[in-house]
């Protein structure tokens, strides 16, 4: 199973070449060790353990790469944009595996492009930029627009779902006024960027996001679910638990008074989210709480996981493998 990390372990992962000469490996050394699948080299003069490299979610590695590329640019200071800002700030890149990092440069005499970096000429406002870990990065409204209007709609959704979360959303309860205060932030930067390609999609996308979704596969059922006709669905459905507690339900399929759950492999074979619970204790878990959720609403569970949820097609058949009877 992938695993993420973030930008302050990147250092741990992330060796140059100086740093490989150190430690008494030669050029030589590091050129067998590359072709043998003991070191992936990110980029000229930068590498990671290959098991380590391979053990990252695409975000994770692009993020390694971002890294490399920055240290690179010491003496110049662009503004990293689009899909490289957003690893910066732990957006979700559904089915994306970014080769180049994307730079936003002003003097067009920079301008000039390398195998994987992706230079763009431009200027932004001093608004429409911060600084993460020392390097300049456009906001996260500001890459979020971006990410909008230039990526598929499953993965701008995922992005903008994750990017209202973390605005608005606390303990899987939305707050209004923070939502609505981030609509307007946003809308104020599409307003800004029409008549550039794409900004339609944004803004569709934002209009649809929804922080409740706490997964990209979250995300994207909700989008083929509104694809598939879908329109009285509710996120992370409250159902008092047999305790003090809470169990949360991901979809209520209000249309068929059903409940839907996203099933992630992750839930089961990320020790991290088992909570160090075997994967059997997971189970029954997971056993002993649908059928109290069942017991107490009346309403059945259909499950579905990644490979339902990555078209339109797949999830309609899904569904109506359990009789619910689709609009479109």
């Amino acid at each position: 199973m992938p695993r993420a990390i973030t930008l302050a372990e990147v250092p741990k992962l992330l060796r140059s070449r100086s740093d490989l000469i150190e430690l008494g490996m030669s050029d030589r050394a590091i050129a067998r060790a590359v072709t043998h699948g003991e070191l992936h080299r990110v980029r000229r003069g930068w590498f990671v353990s290959r098991q380590e490299w391979d053990d990252l979610w695409p975000e994770g590695k692009h993020l390694v790469h971002v890294v490399a590329v920055a240290r690179d640019s010491r003496g110049s200071d662009p503004v990293l944009a689009g899909v490289s800002a957003a690893v910066l700030h732990e957006l979700p890149l559904y089915r994306l595996a970014p080769k180049r990092v994307d730079q936003l440069v002003a003097d067009p005499r920079h301008v000039r492009n390398s195998r994987d970096v992706m230079r763009h000429e431009g200027t932004l406002p001093n608004t429409d930029i911060t600084r993460i870990g020392g390097v300049r990065v456009t906001t996260l409204e500001r890459t979020l627009v971006d990410l909008a209007r230039t990526v598929t709609a499953e993965a701008a959704v995922s992005a903008a779902d994750a990017s209202l979360r973390k605005a608005a959303v606390r303990r899987n309860v939305p707050d209004d006024d923070l939502t609505d205060a981030w609509r307007d932030s946003m809308e104020k930067l599409l307003c800004d960027a029409r008549g550039q390609r794409g900004i339609r999609q944004a803004r569709w996308v934002i209009a649809f996001a929804d922080g409740r979704a706490q997964l990209p596969g979250e995300s994207v059922s909700r989008l083929q679910l509104h694809r598939l006709g879908l329109r009285d669905v509710d996120l992370q459905v409250r159902v008092p638990a047999p305790d003090t507690g809470n169990y949360w339900v991901d979809f209520g399929l209000n249309e068929f008074d059903v409940f839907g759950e996203f099933d992630g492999k992750g839930k089961y074979t990320d020790a991290a989210l088992r909570s160090n619970r075997t994967i059997e204790q997971v189970m029954l878990d997971e056993k002993h709480r649908e059928d109290w959720i069942r017991g107490t609403t009346g309403r059945k569970i259909i499950r579905w996981g990644d490979k339902h949820a990555a078209s339109t097609t797949a999830l309609a058949a899904r569904l109506t493998s359990f009789g619910l009877k689709l609009p479109r």
